[in-house]
């Protein structure tokens, strides 16, 4: 599933996935650090278009987002973006950065270039010096953003595409589709549709790109999963299978998957699992296709236990989270390392946090949007909205709506209000985690939201008596002991 590097050596299949967390928190430097030691590197591709812009208001200091941009295919679609986002210097702190085209069923060109350059971007400088793998990471539900997401992410090489959140049907056609670099259809899902109505998002590279570029390699699906039902679902159809799974446990952080049967919540008010909601690894290995095992998997004997299963490795997530390459803003993970070190950081599940409406994980650090008081102040503004969920109007026409908007427009567009309480804007407060978070006119700045895994029983060994580690480090733990096993 790698190719071999200059020297030769071909890395075979990664024993080791790094997670692709977040807006932003897998960034380009953290992928490329852990695709520099053989392992599979992954961006987040979710919000790259509004990440871009925001790069570019802020000056790009480095100079790496103009840099990457520079080998972009189309020079005359590069420009018109740096003429609209770029900031020479960077734009007054007091000033709101420029908004983004929000995502729709009616493509948006402009809105369109961003997102292809956004992924060209991430996955170019991701691959940069080294011959590791570079995957990125989707999240099904964003349909509207998927066809352009992914060719922008191809035309820069990615070797893997994970898909979460969601069962990814379409997606092996689609990838096939845009290797070939022609016109792109994805089905889109809208509530409350008339039975039998199709809706779709349409993607043309030729419409986008004055020429049409050398030919791209199609990269492989990884679809991520819950279950073995689900896999099995999957992997029976030839458009549907995909070329390996990440089988996800409830303690990955981010999104997970809803509890089988009746929702029942713990005394604290998280969601409780059971017996039904383990995975069948047996049943997994069965398929006869390669599949990697999350959540709470940060350690030589997890990995070990993952290949005696018959998995070829695991996928770590909040270990490369709070690693010096990741993209969080450095003040936030300082802060949750300290706190952790003393066993002080909480991570819950909370069933109703998510506009999406799956389980999702809080770190609960004072001062960001987890806290009910700083949320409370927050106005109820939806201007990403890249969690809202189309939904046909009476008139026939397709509106959106997030249960994290103004509760009087929620309500207006037919939602119920019982969506609205505790619902929060992960959209702005994962763009503010990664120190890019709007500036709103009165002076009011978005507070971050924080997300973990709920194991944080790999810090101890990383840390060393410590207090920072690196993305090598956490692969240097994990291939320890069982490459010894596995000798």
């Amino acid at each position: 599933m790698t190719r071999p590097d200059a020297a030769g050596r071909d890395f075979g299949t990664p024993a080791i996935i790094q997670g692709g967390m977040g807006v932003g928190v897998s960034g380009w430097r953290l992928a490329r650090a852990v695709a520099s030691t053989g392992q599979l590197g992954v961006v987040s591709g979710v919000a790259l278009d509004a990440l871009l812009a925001r790069r570019l208001q802020d000056g790009d200091p480095d100079g790496q987002v103009r840099r990457a941009l520079a080998h972009f295919p189309d020079p005359t679609l590069v420009h018109r973006t740096l003429r609209r986002y770029f900031v020479s210097g960077g734009t007054d702190r007091n000033q709101p950065y420029r908004p983004v085209p929000r995502l729709g069923l009616r493509s948006h060109r402009h809105g369109q270039e961003l997102a292809v350059l956004g992924n060209f971007v991430e996955v170019f400088l991701a691959k940069e010096g080294h011959h590791g793998p570079v995957g990125v990471n989707y999240l099904e539900k964003i349909q509207l953003a998927t066809p352009a997401a992914v060719y922008g992410a191809m035309l820069a090489g990615v070797d893997h595409v994970l898909m979460g959140a969601g069962l990814p049907t379409e997606i092996p056609g689609l990838l096939d589709t845009l290797a070939e670099h022609r016109p792109a259809r994805l089905s889109v899902a809208v509530q409350a549709a008339t039975a039998g109505q199709r809706f779709d998002v349409t993607f043309d590279p030729a419409d986008l790109l004055q020429a049409t570029p050398a030919p791209v390699r199609r990269p492989r699906l990884l679809a991520i999963v819950s279950s073995a039902t689900l896999a099995a679902y999957l992997a029976r159809d030839d458009t549907t299978r995909p070329d390996g799974f990440v089988v996800e446990s409830p303690l990955a952080g981010g999104h997970s998957a809803r509890p089988r049967g009746a929702l029942r919540l713990s005394a604290d008010g998280e969601p409780v699992y059971g017996p039904r909601d383990g995975v069948d690894l047996a049943r997994m290995a069965a398929l006869g296709l390669p599949f990697w095992i999350a959540g709470g998997q940060c350690g030589p004997e997890q990995l070990a236990a993952a290949r005696d299963a018959g998995a070829a490795g695991v996928q770590v997530g909040t270990a490369f989270a709070l690693c010096r390459e990741s993209g969080l803003d450095a003040a936030l993970r300082r802060r949750m390392l300290a706190r952790a070190a003393p066993g002080a950081l909480v991570v819950r599940n909370h069933a109703g946090v998510s506009p999406t409406g799956f389980p999702f994980k809080l770190v609960h650090l004072p001062g960001t949007a987890a806290d009910d008081d700083v949320y409370a102040d927050r106005p109820r503004h939806c201007d990403l909205g890249y969690l809202r969920t189309p939904y046909q109007r009476p008139d026939g026409r397709v509106g959106y709506r997030c249960p994290a908007e103004p509760v009087d427009d929620y309500l207006r567009k037919g939602g119920a209000v019982e969506d609205t309480v505790g619902s929060r804007c992960l959209c702005n407060g994962l763009v503010a985690a990664v120190g890019l978070g709007q500036r709103r006119p009165d002076g009011y700045r978005e507070p971050p939201l924080l997300t973990l895994g709920q194991d944080l029983s790999f810090l101890p060994p990383l840390m060393g008596g410590g207090d920072d580690y690196s993305a090598a480090d956490v692969v240097s733990y994990l291939l320890g002991a069982s490459a010894a096993a596995h000798a």
